[in-house]
């Protein structure tokens, strides 16, 4: 047997228990998603998608991080919809340019190989959203966190819009209420919000993205008093105030980068936070209960990441006569 046919085998056993196991409703329909939408249509779809994602965390330990804020980006942009994979054409420009993604968002050549392998196999049937809306949380049960079922069904959307990205995705220096209010305008709401931030605790950050919090912040000329002195010291060794800088990659959870687990919320704790909207969780006292419970629980942030995740892959999604699967995830058909 063959590396590939092998892991296919055991990938095979495990996801199998852990389905059954876990989620014992998911042959059902969820709205106008269904959990087996494509049993009969692309019934290996599951096993290339684990594939292409398991091979390219192998190829690049950091793609668990980038691929689940693929799907976040999609998601909170106008919906679960693939805008985000779209290139920018004469019609519009799309979200890929857009400050929170240029030179930071990263896996699209990832979900287009996976694509380009379900073609192989289910030409035309299989959109580019399902699969990423799949690879999201592939790479998040492959980094050691939970499963959860996923219903499918969705379709491409037709256009993107870079100002749509700009406006709606939440800033790392956007106050607490902001982010608050933009998560509940998605259906979203503040328990969510704090424990899709746990996605955290898998990735890295560019220093522009934290260097106000060194040098600069809130317009003080001083650090974050929030801050660790320790971390403070470190980082502002790691991240000097130069311009050079601003695209050095620092740990959101600098203990266990590539694995999944609630050390997140232990930094916050400590206030060892890198971001400054991650560390302000810890400041209210709406959401500093929920990061408590959690760097104490794992299993509990566990179950609850889970949960939102599910309705995140839920938001806006496209079914019917609105939208497209798409032959290649970069055009429009």
């Amino acid at each position: 047997m063959d590396h590939k046919h092998f892991f296919f085998f055991c990938i095979t056993i495990l996801y199998s228990a852990n389905s059954i196991n876990s989620f014992p409703n998911s042959d059902k329909s969820d709205g106008q998603l269904s959990y087996n939408y494509y049993d009969k249509l692309c019934p290996n779809l599951g096993m290339i998608v684990r594939w292409g994602v398991w091979a390219a965390l192998k190829n690049d330990s950091r793609m668990a991080a980038s691929l689940l804020r693929l799907h976040f980006h999609d998601c909170f942009v106008d919906g679960c919809e693939g805008s985000l994979l779209l290139d920018d054409t004469k019609d519009f420009k799309g979200e890929k340019n857009a400050l929170p993604n240029r030179n930071s968002a990263r896996g699209y050549e990832v979900i287009e190989s996976i694509k380009a392998d379900v073609e192989k196999y289910c030409p035309s049937i299989v959109s580019c959203v399902d699969i990423l809306t799949l690879a999201a949380r592939e790479a998040v049960v492959m980094s050691g966190g939970p499963f959860w079922p996923v219903p499918l069904g969705r379709l491409d959307g037709l256009t993107a819009s870079e100002k749509s990205a700009n406006e709606q995705l939440p800033s790392p220096i956007e106050g607490l209420d902001n982010i608050t209010a933009k998560f509940v305008s998605k259906g979203l709401d503040l328990k969510d919000m704090v424990v899709l931030s746990g996605a955290h605790t898998l990735g890295f950050a560019q220093c522009f993205t934290f260097k106000s919090r060194l040098f600069n912040f809130k317009g003080t000329g001083k650090p974050d008093p929030s801050l660790d002195p320790s971390l403070l010291s470190n980082l502002m060794s790691f991240c000097p105030n130069v311009d050079k800088s601003n695209t050095k990659l620092a740990p959101l959870d600098p203990l266990t980068v590539t694995k999944f687990d609630n050390m997140y919320y232990k930094s916050i704790v400590n206030k060892t936070g890198l971001l400054e909207s991650d560390q302000a969780l810890i400041g209210d006292p709406k959401t500093a209960s929920m990061v408590n419970d959690y760097s104490l629980d794992t299993f509990l942030f566990a179950q609850d990441f889970a949960a939102s995740m599910l309705k995140l892959g839920k938001i806006g999604v496209l079914t019917g006569q609105s939208g497209q699967v798409r032959k290649k995830c970069g055009y429009v058909n």
